[in-house]
């Protein structure tokens, strides 16, 4: 799937998503595109990276993935390799593991849950605030621990940009 094919397929469902909570949808279309590799990487209609906490009651899946920490002792549910790595001039721990990760039967399903979580979470109250400002809300989501990658906030906007050209 290239660039133009997967914002006609899952713009529909940022907008959706926008009209209902007011979170802007290039965020959204950025995310799906960062967290699944431009549609690629997407088991379980899974599009946003959402970790499954529980692991227990059925809607989620155990997934490779990686997750950057500044401690070489994190938990994760399974470690596969642990590597020492500079990202942005600081110490950081790359970690490969397996973790669950939340699983949807339909696109639709997952961008409403992924609105959801925002909404559901305090952590992301100052995000909600610029909501209507997409980078704005990149730069607090990033803050607040959206994802664990030192640039996630670079990236995503580096990508929101893209999508303004598509959309």
């Amino acid at each position: 799937m290239n660039k133009t094919e997967f914002v006609k397929a899952y713009y529909p469902f940022a907008k959706q998503t926008q009209d209902k909570t007011g979170i802007h949808a290039l965020v959204t279309l950025a995310q799906a595109a960062v967290e699944s590799a431009w549609g690629k990487v997407a088991p379980g209609n899974m599009f946003f990276g959402v970790k499954d906490t529980d692991g227990i009651n059925g809607n989620e899946q155990l997934l490779t993935t990686t997750e950057y920490s500044r401690s070489a002792t994190a938990k994760f549910p399974r470690i596969i390799s642990v590597k020492p790595v500079i990202k942005n001039g600081s110490k950081w721990f790359k970690y490969t593991i397996k973790d669950y990760f939340r699983k949807y039967n339909t696109p639709e399903e997952c961008f409403t849950d992924h609105a959801q979580f925002f909404l559901k979470n305090k952590r992301y109250a100052k995000a909600l605030a610029v909501k209507e400002d997409p980078y704005r809300f990149i730069d607090e989501i990033a803050k607040a621990g959206y994802a664990t990658a030192p640039n996630y906030a670079t990236l995503l906007k580096q990508i929101a940009k893209d999508l303004e050209k598509l959309i």
